[in-house]
């Protein structure tokens, strides 16, 4: 089994030796998405929804790239820098879902990989096959 890297065009991640994500057979995994275009620039210093809106944005792009869209995503991890911005990121989270919503752990952390930035989103998504509801 091996795993191929998936990479956007421009993709902001290269610059510090980390990949986008990887698709393993059925399954990608993303590397967290943040605040930050694919060309590299910051949104929304001080700004939870602006900042969560370009991480979905991000992972939406690139998952594009292997035919994949947000209702294939079967599991987040989420990390705000403070919790008292949950509701905001729900608020813009809940506008790239629908039922049935994907898994997801949500977990404040002290600092993010650069001081402006308040929000991390990884994924994992099937490549075929879509989330469905609860089975009867």
């Amino acid at each position: 089994m091996d795993a191929h890297q998936i990479q956007s065009k421009p993709d902001s991640f290269e610059a510090f030796g980390i990949a986008q994500g990887y698709r393993v057979e059925n399954t990608i995994y993303m590397s967290g998405q943040i605040g930050m275009t694919l060309e590299g620039d910051i949104v929304g210093v001080g700004d939870i929804e602006v900042q969560t809106k370009q991480a979905m944005e991000n992972i939406k792009a690139i998952l594009a790239t292997e035919g994949v869209g947000m209702n294939q995503i079967v599991k987040m991890t989420t990390y705000l820098t403070d919790m008292k911005n949950a509701g905001k990121y729900s608020a813009v989270k809940s506008s790239f879902f629908s039922a049935p919503y994907p898994a997801e752990t949500l977990v404040q952390v002290s600092a993010l990989a650069m001081p402006d930035l308040l929000v991390e989103v990884d994924v994992i998504a099937l490549v075929d096959g879509v989330r469905r509801p609860a089975m009867p």
